[in-house]
């Protein structure tokens, strides 16, 4: 079992407050990612569910019981950190028994839990070597096999990629959601990459200097954004958000328009613009126009075929089924 909840849970440093009250609701199993942007609070609203740091008010009850006063080591959690922090002198074998040995586990209890854990995470060859042998990828494996033997109602992870290079992100993002899958234990994860989030979460909460802005699925954030924070930060590239006159004829302050919902063209359209930079990724290309009097960049998406150079004159036509308003408090216009 691993249903966290959260009751107005606020925190506070002296006089400044970072979460204001707050209420959040973690169902057993899911994949739960929080993100934003820097310094939102996200890895502190972690700490105070892992119990590393106090609240200043409300309750947090972990599979129903108050754990709100409990020690980390009483709350029945398993927290994997940016740092790996694993043992340099000793083996992975060892560094991943390390939690249970200092528990009392026995020996023979210990065996199991680390073949079992060596072989979801990939690990059995490498458990006789020692940390500094291993790659990125695999000491941040090391690191999940230690919380993994611990057998905790659920995982908390913060930041646990940043420090790998693009490549060894891509895989290990595939690898924990796979670990999920196997585990099918409550896994709580924080991140600044709202690709991460995208790809990996059961369920995004979207923080912002502290206060929860949405919850909601992957897909329900990205076609339904609650507010013009949520549209921005959610989706790469982020929408296009557009004031002025061209919104209020859609009876709005703001409109919003992913970039793949915008149709590009040489010849006509209707905004018109020019070429800034263009960004070849193959299959696509991403387009930044200027000068089209609506924002100071409009990016479209296009397929990796369509040709224009930097200075280009280009029209682009939004795609009016797919338009979000927003009104003069950034909210979302049903």
């Amino acid at each position: 079992m691993g249903r966290i909840q959260l009751k107005q849970v606020k925190k506070s440093f002296g006089d400044v407050t970072v979460i204001p009250p707050l209420d959040l609701s973690i169902e057993d199993g899911e994949f739960v990612v929080f993100v934003g942007p820097s310094g939102c609070g996200k890895s502190t609203l972690l700490r105070l569910i892992a119990g590393l740091e106090d609240t200043t008010g409300g309750h947090i009850e972990i599979d129903g019981q108050d754990a709100t006063a409990l020690p980390p080591a009483k709350r029945g959690l398993a927290m994997v950190f940016q740092s790996y922090a694993l043992y340099p002198h000793m083996s992975v074998r060892k560094n991943i028994a390390f939690p249970m040995k200092m528990a009392g586990v026995p020996e023979d209890e210990q065996k199991r839990r680390i073949d079992s854990a060596a072989k979801a995470l990939n690990l059995t060859d490498y458990l006789d070597r020692r940390p500094g042998q291993l790659s990125g990828g695999q000491r941040q494996r090391v690191a999940i096999g230690r919380a993994i033997v611990r057998e905790p109602a659920a995982f908390l992870f913060d930041e646990p990629l940043s420090n790998l290079d693009a490549a060894l992100r891509v895989g290990m993002r595939m690898e924990i959601s796979e670990l999920h899958k196997k585990l099918d234990t409550t896994m709580i994860y924080v991140t600044h990459d709202q690709v991460e989030a995208m790809t990996m979460a059961d369920k995004i909460v979207v923080l912002q200097a502290g206060v929860i802005e949405q919850v909601g699925s992957p897909l329900e954030l990205y076609h339904s954004p609650r507010n013009t924070f949520v549209a921005g930060f959610i989706g790469s590239p982020k929408m296009n958000l557009i004031g002025g006159p061209e919104a209020a004829k859609h009876d709005a302050t703001t409109i919003g328009i992913r970039p793949e919902h915008l149709t590009a063209s040489t010849t006509d359209g209707l905004w018109k613009g020019t070429v800034g930079v263009s960004e070849h990724l193959g299959s696509d290309t991403f387009i930044h126009v200027h000068g089209t009097g609506l924002a100071e960049t409009i990016t479209v998406r296009v397929g990796g075929e369509f040709s224009v150079h930097h200075g280009d004159t280009v029209y682009l036509t939004p795609d009016a089924e797919k338009l979000h308003r927003f009104d003069d408090k950034g909210l979302r216009i049903a």
